[in-house]
């Protein structure tokens, strides 16, 4: 975690941020200037308030973006946040594919960042209990668990997010034979407490 806005990994991410480049500068100027700390994160500029994670830029093929970490939490009046994938339960973003329509919507986003910030110092959170169990369990999953023990128990021993993520990754292959592999391949990190995205 490097913070500052003379970091040298933060120009260089926007400098290779092609072609988003000039939209994004946008995003991280109208972000700052609400008062939140650029740190880099996960390889991108990401901002905090009070050591919280609020927002991060985020590049995409068609579009880029400005992402809040609890938009779900976020009123919306605009109705312009958007969920990151099907399965997205905490994040939120705006996509953008020019710097008219960010510049159009400053006031509008420096009002949504402003709201971000606030949540993140009252020390709002996501409960993520209400949608925990919303995903089926995969047949092979469940024939793995029933017949392996030691599997069970570590896979409900795992976190319910960690938990909740395997199921996502076996649930979306197609073909029976591609979930029972994935389960297969997975095996080792689940019996060492891993979830998908655990190193």
């Amino acid at each position: 975690m490097t913070s500052g806005t003379d970091n040298p990994r933060r120009a260089s991410y926007l400098r290779a941020a092609q072609p988003w480049q000039a939209e994004l500068e946008q995003l991280r100027r109208i972000v700052l200037e609400c008062g939140l700390t650029e740190e880099i994160k996960w390889g991108s500029p990401c901002f905090t308030v009070d050591g919280g994670n609020v927002a991060i830029l985020a590049p995409m093929r068609d579009s880029c973006a400005l992402s809040f970490f609890k938009g779900v939490l976020l009123k919306d009046p605009d109705g312009v946040l958007d969920r990151p994938g099907d399965n997205s339960r905490s994040g939120r973003l705006i996509r953008f594919t020019d710097v008219a329509g960010i510049l159009a919507m400053e006031d509008t986003l420096k009002a949504y960042v402003n709201e971000a910030a606030e949540l993140e110092r009252a020390g709002a959170k996501v409960d993520f209990a209400a949608d925990r169990d919303d995903i089926a369990v995969p047949d092979e999953l469940k024939a793995r668990l029933d017949g392996d023990r030691e599997f069970r128990a570590a896979f409900e021993g795992l976190t319910p997010g960690r938990r909740r993520g395997w199921i996502i990754h076996f649930s979306g292959a197609k073909r029976a034979s591609t979930r029972a592999s994935r389960i297969e391949k997975a095996a080792p990190r689940i019996l060492a407490g891993k979830g998908m995205h655990d190193r």
